[in-house]
C-alpha cells in the first residue's frame, strides 16, 4: 500500500522512481545556479533542483553559484542561469544561441549537452530572465518525475506575459467562493504571521508558470491599506518573491472616503487623486514590484466612477496614472460592470449586454497601462456560455481574459468537474474579426492586435486546507490553468495524464481511470444540471449558488434568466425580436447566432426563445433533450465513484477515501439535480417524458407516507426539491424521532438510499434498522451524522432544499420476509433530522 499522503505536495510530491528506472538516468555531480541572492528565483530553482533529485533519483547533490572557470561547464553537472549570466564563451553556450535568441520574456531553454565527442553530458537550463530559469528548472524535474529523459534541446516561450491568478480572500480570513478553509493570506483583520503555505503556495504557482496574484477579494475593503497591512503585505511579497511570484491587490473604489475621510471618491477630484497617488507611493514602500491593481467597481452594488457621473475611463486612468511612475505596475480594470435591479418584464433587457454596452466608445480613452479584464463569457462562469464579445470590441485597449478554477457554479468542488473541455471551447473560438481568422486565444496573447501586455487571470480558491482546494482531483485546475496560459493549444488529456502522473501514481489504471472520469465530468455535469446554453440551473437568488433551482433563474434582478413559461424556454437575444445581444459578435458570427437553424444546439437557448416542442438538430424536442440529458448525466455520475474504486490500493488510502467519498456524494446529488430540474420542467410544461421517467419511481417510499412518531411532515420549498414536495422533520429540537415501514418490496438484496437534508444549523444523527414486525431484534443497517460541511467546506444552505439534500448509500442489504425499516433520527440544534425518501434498489438498477 502507498504511504499516506495529504495533497500538501500536489504535483510537486517527486515520488522516488523504481530503482530499476534510476539506473536509466544520470548521475549529477553538481548543480550552479549562477545567483548569490537568496530571493532570486535562479537560487530557488537550484534549491528545488537538489530537493528533487533526492526525492525521485535519491541523489544527494551540491548546489554552488558560481562555476569554475568562465568556458567550462562541469562534466555531470546541472546549471541554471540566465541568458545575461551564462559564460558567452562556453562551448556549449556557443551551439545554443539560436535558441536561446528566440526566447520571450519569462522563456526558457533545456537540454542535455555535451561539449565533446566523449564524457558525461550536463543539463544546461537558460532562462530569458530568472523567472525563465525557474520555469525550466521544474521542467527538468517534471520529466524527471514523470521518468522521461532531459531533451538534447528543448525551447519553451509563453503564449502571453500576463499568468496571474486572482484570490478572493477577505481579511477576517475567509474566502469568497472559498471551498478549502480559511485564508493562507489573512485572518482577523491583518496578514497572517505565519506565511509558510504562501510560499508553498507560490511554489505551486511557479512550476505551472504563473507569475502574479491578486491576494485579496475584488469586493475588497478598504482596511487593507491600512499602515499594519502595508508591511504585511510587504511581507506576502517577500515570500512569494523567490519563486517569480509578484503581488497585487484589489481596490475598494470608495476607499478615499472610509479610510481617507474625504467628502468625495469622485476620480477627477484633486484630492482624491492626491490620495491614490499617496497610498500607491506608500505600497511600493514595502512592494517595490508591486504588479499593480485590481479594480471592481459599478458592479453588485459596488461604487465607481458612474457613482459619481464619470466614465468607467475616468476611474481606470486615475488608478494607472497613481502607479506609473512607479515602474510597469498596471490597473486590471474588470469589465464585470452591470445593473444587478434589472426588470424582467422588458423583455429588451439583458445581463449579457452589459460589457459592451458599458465600455463602447473608451477604446481610444484608456492609459496604456490600463487592462480591461473580461469574463470569459457575458454573464457568469456558467456552465456553457459563448465567448464574451467584448473581446472583439476593444483593439487598443489590451485585455485579460478571466477565467475561474473555483468551481462557483460547477460543483463548488463537491463535484467533479474537469475544466480544460469547457476552456477550449472559448479558446478555440473564432471571433471572425473583419472577416478573418480570429481565434480568441490570438487575441488574449496579444497577437491579433500587437500587444504589448495581455494574458490571463482565473479566480482561484486556495485554503489552508492541504488539499487546497478542498479536492484532490479539483486541483488538476490549477496544474491545467498554468499550462493553458502558457500554451492555450495544450491538449487537455495530455494535460490530466501529465497532471495523473505527477500527483497521484505512474500505474497505467490510475491514468486511465483519472483522465476517463476528468474527461467525462464537464460533459456530464452539464447534462444534469444545465443544458442546451440554459446555464446552470442552481439558485442565484442565494449567494451559494450550488444546488438545483430552475425557478430561481427568472424572477430576479441579476438578469440570469430562462425566460420559462408553460409554452417556450431561453432568451431571445436576437437583433430582429430580441435583446439584440447576438450583434454584439462580428456580423460573421453574428449571423450565426441570429438564426435558430443555424444556433448550435448547445446554444440554443442562450440566444432564442423557443417552444419546448421545438425539435433540435437530432431530432429531439427541447423538453426531451432536457429529460433524457439529465437522466444521462446522474446514469453518468453514478458510475464515477464505482470506477475509481479500481485504484484501491494503487494510490495512498487517504486520498483514495478523500475522493471516494465526493464522488459517492457526487452521484446523490446528481439525481437530485436530475429529479429537481426534470420534475420542476414537467410541471411548467405539463409535456410528460416519453420514457415514462419524470414523476415516476417504483423502488422509493417517501418519508410522509411512514409510520411517524416524534416526526412530523413538511413542505419543501421549492417543491422538486422533495420527492412527493414534502419532508419530515423531527417535532422539537431535543428529541429523536422514529419513522417505520413494513417493506412491500420482494425478499431480496437491495442497495439501500436515503435522501435527507443536511444543511447548517446543527449535526442530526441518524440510524437505520430493519427488522420483523413485532420483533425486538432489529438489525443495524447503518448510522451517519449530518456533517458534510464539515467535510465538503463548500457553502452549504441553511434550508431543506436542492442545496442540502443528499443521501447516503447502504449496499448489498438483505431484506427478508416481512422486515420493518425503521429510521430514527436524532435533531441538532436547527437541524431536525430531515428524511425525504428511502430507495430500495435491486442490484442494477439506478433509482
Amino acid at each position: 500500500m502507498p504511504a499516506k499522503e495529504d495533497g500538501l505536495e500536489a504535483w510537486l510530491r517527486y515520488a522516488p522512481l523504481p530503482a530499476e528506472h534510476v539506473k536509466h538516468h544520470p548521475r549529477f555531480s553538481q548543480i550552479v545556479a549562477l545567483s548569490e541572492a537568496n530571493s532570486s528565483p535562479v537560487y530557488t530553482a537550484g534549491k528545488e533542483i537538489q530537493s528533487g533529485l533526492s526525492k525521485i533519483l535519491r541523489q544527494k547533490v551540491d548546489v554552488t553559484n558560481t562555476l569554475p572557470e568562465a568556458a567550462q561547464i562541469p562534466a555531470s553537472a546541472i546549471v541554471v542561469g540566465t541568458v545575461d549570466t551564462f559564460p558567452s564563451a562556453a562551448p556549449a553556450i556557443e551551439k545554443i544561441k539560436e535558441g536561446v535568441s528566440s526566447l520571450k520574456e519569462d522563456g526558457f531553454w533545456l537540454g542535455a549537452r555535451k561539449d565533446g565527442n566523449n564524457g558525461p553530458a550536463h543539463v544546461l537550463i537558460i532562462g530569458q530572465n530568472e523567472r525563465g530559469a525557474l520555469y525550466g528548472a521544474f521542467e527538468f524535474l517534471m520529466l524527471l518525475a514523470k521518468d522521461e529523459p532531459c531533451p538534447e534541446t528543448y525551447t519553451s516561450s509563453p503564449s502571453a506575459p500576463i499568468r496571474w491568478v486572482n484570490q478572493w480572500d477577505n481579511l477576517d480570513g475567509t474566502i469568497e467562493r472559498g471551498y478549502a478553509g480559511p485564508s493562507v493570506f489573512f485572518k482577523d483583520g491583518a496578514v497572517l504571521d505565519d506565511l509558510t503555505r504562501v510560499a508553498q503556495y507560490a511554489r505551486l504557482m511557479a512550476s505551472v508558470r504563473l507569475n502574479g496574484i491578486i491576494v485579496n477579494n475584488v469586493n475588497s475593503h478598504c482596511n487593507l491599506l491600512s499602515p499594519t497591512n502595508l508591511k504585511g503585505l510587504g511581507r506576502i511579497a517577500d515570500a512569494m518573491r523567490p519563486w517569480g511570484v509578484r503581488i497585487g491587490v484589489a481596490l475598494y473604489f470608495d476607499t478615499p472616503i472610509e479610510l481617507g475621510g474625504l467628502s468625495t471618491s469622485d476620480p477627477l477630484d484633486a484630492n482624491v487623486v492626491a490620495f491614490w497617488n499617496d497610498i500607491t507611493t506608500q505600497l511600493y514602500e514595502d512592494v517595490p514590484d508591486m504588479l499593480g491593481y485590481l479594480i471592481k467597481a459599478n458592479s453588485e452594488g459596488q461604487p465607481g466612477p458612474l457613482t459619481y457621473g464619470r466614465t468607467l475611463a475616468d476611474g481606470a486612468n486615475l488608478f494607472a496614472r497613481a502607479l506609473k511612475p512607479h515602474g510597469d505596475g498596471i490597473v486590471m480594470y474588470r469589465a464585470f460592470v452591470y445593473n444587478h435591479h434589472l426588470d424582467e418584464s422588458n423583455w429588451k433587457n439583458d445581463r449579457a449586454n452589459a460589457a459592451v454596452e458599458f465600455f463602447d466608445g473608451l477604446d481610444d480613452v484608456f492609459e496604456d497601462n490600463v487592462l480591461v479584464q473580461i469574463k470569459y463569457g457575458p454573464i457568469d462562469f456558467q456552465i456553457r456560455e459563448p465567448p464574451s464579445p467584448l473581446l472583439a470590441h476593444l483593439r487598443r485597449t489590451q485585455v485579460i481574459i478571466e477565467f475561474q478554477v473555483a468551481q462557483e457554479y460547477l460543483g463548488q468542488q463537491s463535484h467533479l468537474v474537469y475544466l480544460p473541455p469547457l476552456w477550449r471551447t472559448i479558446l478555440d473560438f473564432d471571433l471572425r474579426i473583419d472577416g478573418q481568422q480570429t481565434l480568441v486565444r490570438d487575441v488574449v496573447s496579444g497577437e491579433r492586435f500587437n500587444w504589448k501586455r495581455s494574458g490571463y487571470a482565473a479566480v482561484v480558491n486556495v485554503g489552508n486546507d492541504s488539499t487546497w482546494l478542498g479536492s484532490h482531483l479539483a486541483m488538476s485546475n490549477l496544474y491545467a490553468y498554468g499550462c493553458y496560459c502558457w500554451d492555450p493549444t495544450s491538449d487537455e488529456r495530455d494535460v490530466i495524464q501529465d497532471w495523473t502522473r505527477l500527483t497521484l501514481s505512474h500505474h497505467p489504471t490510475v491514468i486511465d481511470t483519472v483522465t476517463q472520469l476528468s474527461m467525462e465530468s464537464w460533459p456530464t455535469y452539464e447534462n444534469y444540471s444545465g443544458n442546451l446554453g440554459i446555464q446552470t440551473l442552481c439558485d442565484i437568488v442565494k449567494t451559494c449558488h450550488y444546488g438545483p433551482s430552475p425557478a430561481a433563474m427568472d424572477g430576479n434582478g441579476w438578469g440570469q434568466w430562462t425566460r420559462a413559461d408553460a409554452y417556450a424556454i431561453g432568451m431571445d437575444r436576437t437583433t430582429a425580436t430580441g435583446t439584440g445581444y447576438s450583434g454584439q459578435y462580428p456580423s460573421e458570427v453574428a449571423k450565426i447566432f441570429e438564426n435558430p437553424e443555424t444556433t448550435p444546439d448547445e446554444l440554443l437557448l442562450w440566444f432564442h426563445h423557443v417552444p419546448y416542442t421545438r425539435r433540435l438538430k437530432s431530432g429531439k424536442t427541447v423538453i426531451q433533450h432536457f429529460y433524457d440529458a439529465h437522466y444521462d448525466g446522474a446514469q453518468d455520475a453514478q458510475t464515477f465513484p464505482v470506477r475509481w474504486e479500481a485504484l484501491r490500493g494503487l494510490i495512498d488510502d487517504q486520498r483514495f477515501k478523500h475522493t471516494l467519498f465526493r464522488l459517492t456524494y457526487q452521484a446523490g446529488h446528481a439525481l437530485v439535480w436530475r429529479d429537481s430540474i426534470c420534475n420542476f420542467y414537467l410541471a411548467k410544461c405539463g409535456i410528460p417524458d416519453e420514457h415514462h421517467r419524470v414523476g415516476s419511481y417504483k423502488w422509493r417510499v417517501k418519508a410522509q407516507d411512514m409510520q411517524l412518531s416524534g416526526y412530523k411532515v413538511v413542505s419543501i420549498t421549492p417543491f422538486e426539491a422533495a420527492f412527493g414536495g414534502h419532508a419530515i422533520i423531527t417535532e422539537s429540537n431535543n428529541a429523536p424521532g422514529t419513522a417505520t415501514w413494513a417493506v412491500t418490496y420482494p425478499v431480496g438484496v437491495y442497495n439501500i438510499a436515503v435522501n435527507y437534508y443536511d444543511h447548517l444549523g446543527g449535526t442530526s444523527r441518524y440510524q437505520l434498522f430493519l427488522g420483523s414486525e413485532g420483533s425486538s431484534e432489529k438489525r443495524l443497517i447503518g448510522n451517519w451524522a449530518g456533517d458534510l460541511g464539515k467535510h465538503l467546506l463548500h457553502d452549504f444552505s441553511d434550508l431543506r432544499d436542492g442545496h442540502s439534500a443528499t443521501r447516503i448509500y447502504f449496499k448489498g442489504v438483505e431484506v427478508h420476509e416481512g422486515d420493518v425499516l425503521t429510521i430514527v433520527g436524532t435533531p441538532d440544534g436547527d437541524e431536525l433530522a430531515p428524511v425525504n425518501y428511502v430507495s430500495f434498489l435491486p442490484v442494477g438498477i439506478i433509482d
